[in-house]
């Protein structure tokens, strides 16, 4: 199984408060990857970090991330799977962020599961059955 990282996730492992190396041990464990739309919002932390010391720290642990995760592309299948789930949810007056949207079109075209801390947008997307850690 490949579960695609939210980028609370990977905040979450930046603050010391999940242990990614731990969960990724395992030999039944899944394997990790990113959508591409997340290692955007990480790198926007980046450029949006307070000091430069924090700036250093934070690129250093984003830029480990890209190095080690499969980034994986927002595609022609996942825009058709993105549309879809986008009229579905306007029809139904339901809001989801654009970002969380492309993220779990993104895990949906790859047929991953999406693991988020993200209790608020991302059950509210049809056909997606995010886990949460």
């Amino acid at each position: 199984m490949v579960a695609v990282l939210d980028s609370s996730v990977l905040i979450a492992a930046e603050r010391g408060q999940l242990d990614l190396d731990a969960l990724g041990d395992s030999t039944d464990g899944p394997e990790f990857a990113m959508a591409v739309v997340t290692a955007s919002e990480l790198l926007r932390g980046v450029h949006r970090a307070g000091d430069p010391e924090r700036q250093a720290r934070r690129e250093a642990f984003v830029e480990r991330l890209l190095s080690a995760l499969p980034i994986l592309p927002f595609d022609l299948t996942a825009a058709r799977i993105h549309a879809r789930l986008w009229a579905e949810l306007a029809a139904k007056g339901t809001a989801v962020g654009a970002h969380d949207l492309l993220i779990a079109a993104t895990a949906m075209a790859n047929g991953c599961t999406l693991v988020t801390r993200d209790k608020r947008s991302f059950p509210k997307i049809p056909g997606l059955a995010p886990e949460f850690w």
